[in-house]
């Protein structure tokens, strides 16, 4: 199954966000999973069992636990595909980037240039003659 095929599901790719932050057992990932997608406990194994074969998750027995890890090589192997058609969007990111840092720099330097100018004497002042 090519790499876009398996991430092409959303709930193959929810799986992998809540493995992106560590390993997680199975029913923990199961109770997540059925509660947000409405699907039943097999149906969660199945997308784990895709995930397993085609190599984006690893998975360990821990007593009566299975505890599943992200496997980055077949994330990398997918990053990959994209190079091609990274020069149709990548200009247009680090312009944004650009932009944002501005901004923030704007943001930064506003209060310094907007303090109020001490009080003294104007040079309006009327004088007598």
């Amino acid at each position: 199954m090519h790499a876009l095929d398996v991430l092409g599901d959303p709930v193959r790719r929810r799986l992998l966000e809540l493995l992106a932050d560590g390993e997680r057992s199975a029913g923990d990932l199961g109770e997540t999973v059925q509660r947000e997608f409405g699907i039943s406990q097999p149906a969660v194994s199945q997308h784990l069992r895709v995930l397993r074969e085609s190599g984006f998750a690893t998975v360990r027995p821990e007593g009566t636990r299975r505890l599943y890890a992200v496997d980055p090589a077949p994330l990398e192997a997918a990053d990959g595909w994209f190079d091609p058609f990274r020069r149709m969007w990548q200009p247009k990111l680090d312009a944004l980037g650009t932009e944002l840092a501005r901004g923030r720099r704007a943001r930064r330097l506003a209060p310094a240039e907007s303090s109020p100018e001490p009080e003294g004497p104007s040079d309006d002042t009327d004088k007598e003659n």
